[in-house]
């Protein structure tokens, strides 16, 4: 029974997160600014975070310091205030489909920034270290596309939206250029958050506390996406929350993604493991390219899905790849196992850290 509603929680997740991807994409459509969109995103993740971390977090606190205080305060300029505005821009300039296929490339980023930065190695002479390089070319040939090739538009459902109708999509078709610098964004966003995850590695050794660390990271992205949309976006109108979709993508990413997504993920990888999670990310991608065309009226491109499915083929090959190296290592203990699946850096708490951390973004 216990196995079974490990398998639950992991498409419910995926669930959410697809769901995610469409509201947001809606929302942005209607013309909300992407910087407020982002500070209200974080105020309301910072609600869903905070119960969370004096219920769970608190017994075992560890002592908070100036010092690493200042170095979460950072952490969250770069992690959080500047990843989640990039990646509301880059999913305003493309769709829902594109941004959940390019999300499924931030594995394979983080682990190439890895090698890389010599904190993981690739050996050319076994059959894992060739599928780690060729889950990298996958990748890069699924960017390639996404940005370049359209291709003809696959039949689509409903080219009206049944449920989120509230926003009037104010932003028009976008123009070729836009879809590429849309397309570019979001691979600076999942480079800038794999480099993320591999800078919280000493973070997190002054302040282990994964929990608290993202309740901290959270508030202060609050604090620091205040002042960027106030900077941005002086008409106070556009400030106002609506009982439309806009109040509902909000609450949405911000209670039902950072608060429930979270815990449900952090228990996953109590019970399975990173791997595990890692390995169902791709389901959000066939759910935003099921609904996508039905709640948004979008024109699903065979040049999103080839590009999308070769990201999944590039994720499936590196995770692929990390497993042999884990195999053939033996941990003794099933724990050594847990911590050493998800290709990102040796450092097994920041392994860890980097899936739960990703329903900040996502």
């Amino acid at each position: 029974m216990e196995e079974i509603k490990v398998y639950i929680v992991v498409v419910l997740c995926q669930l959410i997160y697809g769901g995610n991807y469409i509201l947001c994409k809606d929302v942005l459509n209607g013309g909300m600014p992407t910087t407020i969109f982002v500070f209200y995103r974080l105020f309301f993740g910072t609600l869903a975070f905070v119960p969370l971390a004096l219920v769970c977090g608190r017994k075992n606190a560890p002592q908070l310091s100036w010092k690493i205080t200042a170095k979460i305060f950072f952490l969250a300029l770069f992690g959080v205030t500047f990843i989640l505005n990039i990646f509301a821009i880059g999913v305003k300039f493309t769709s829902s489909t594109v941004t959940s296929a390019i999300s499924n490339a931030i594995p394979v980023v983080t682990f190439t920034l890895a090698v890389l930065l010599r904190l993981e190695s690739v050996t050319l002479k076994k059959i894992r270290g060739i599928a780690k390089i060729l889950g990298i070319v996958l990748c890069l040939a699924g960017v390639i596309i996404l940005a370049f090739y359209e291709g003809p538009n696959l039949k689509s459902v409903s080219h009206h939206q049944p449920f989120l109708n509230g926003s009037k999509n104010k932003q028009g078709p976008h123009s070729k250029l836009e879809w590429i610098i849309g397309t570019f964004i979001l691979i600076l966003f999942t480079i800038a958050w794999s480099f993320w995850v591999i800078l919280q590695g000493p973070v997190l050794k002054e302040y282990p506390s994964k929990l608290l660390l993202s309740t901290l990271c959270t508030f202060f992205g609050v604090m620091q996406s205040f002042f960027v949309a106030l900077i941005a976006e002086r008409d106070f109108n556009k400030w106002k929350l609506h009982l439309d979709d806009s109040l509902l993508a909000v609450l949405y990413s911000g209670i039902i993604v950072s608060g429930l997504a979270f815990y449900l993920q952090l228990w996953c990888l109590e019970k399975k493991g990173p791997v595990f999670t890692a390995i169902w990310q791709p389901l959000s991608f066939l759910v935003t390219l099921a609904c996508s065309s039905f709640f948004l009226g979008e024109m699903i491109k065979l040049g999103s899905v080839l590009g999308g499915l070769l990201m999944v083929g590039g994720l499936y090959s590196v995770l692929w790849g990390k497993q042999r190296d884990n195999l053939e290592k033996k941990p003794s203990t099933e724990e050594e196992i847990n911590c050493q699946e998800l290709p990102v850096s040796k450092n097994s708490t920041n392994q860890d850290h980097a899936i739960v951390m990703h329903d900040l973004i996502k």
